[in-house]
C-alpha cells in the first residue's frame, strides 16, 4: 500500500466514524465521547499528513506515533460508544474497530520498519 492509499484509508476511516457519531443519541456522555471520537479519528488522518513532510527519520517516527495514539484513542472512545449504545445499529461500531485494528497493526509494522531503517 502507498502512502496515498494510506492516506485515503485513513480519510474514509475518519469519514465513517464522523457519520457514525452523527448517528448516535445527543445525551451528555453521548456527547462528550462523540466529540472526542471525532477530533482523535481526524487527527489521525492530518497527522499521517504531517508524517509525509517530516524533516528527518527521527521526526517522521515521531509523528507515526502521533497517529498510533490518536488510532488508540480513537478506539477506546469507540469500544465506550458500543457498550453506551448497544442498540446502535447494523454493528457500525464492530466494523470500526475492525478498521481502527487493522489501522494500528499497519502503523505498527510501518514504525517497527522506521525504527529499524534509522
Amino acid at each position: 500500500m502507498n502512502k496515498f492509499e494510506i492516506e485515503n484509508r485513513l480519510i474514509d476511516f475518519s469519514v465513517r466514524v464522523v457519520k457514525s457519531m452523527e448517528m448516535l443519541d445527543k445525551n451528555g456522555v453521548n456527547q462528550h465521547l462523540r466529540d472526542q471520537a471525532i477530533r482523535s479519528c481526524t487527527a489521525c488522518s492530518l497527522n499521517y499528513g504531517e508524517a509525509q513532510s517530516a524533516e528527518s527519520r527521527k521526526d517522521f517516527i515521531h509523528k507515526i506515533g502521533v497517529v498510533m495514539k490518536e488510532l488508540r484513542e480513537t478506539l477506546i472512545n469507540l469500544k465506550i460508544l458500543r457498550r453506551l449504545n448497544p442498540d446502535a445499529g447494523n454493528g457500525v461500531f464492530e466494523n470500526l474497530i475492525g478498521e481502527n485494528n487493522e489501522l494500528l497493526a499497519m502503523f505498527f509494522r510501518t514504525l517497527q520498519t522506521a525504527r529499524k531503517n534509522s
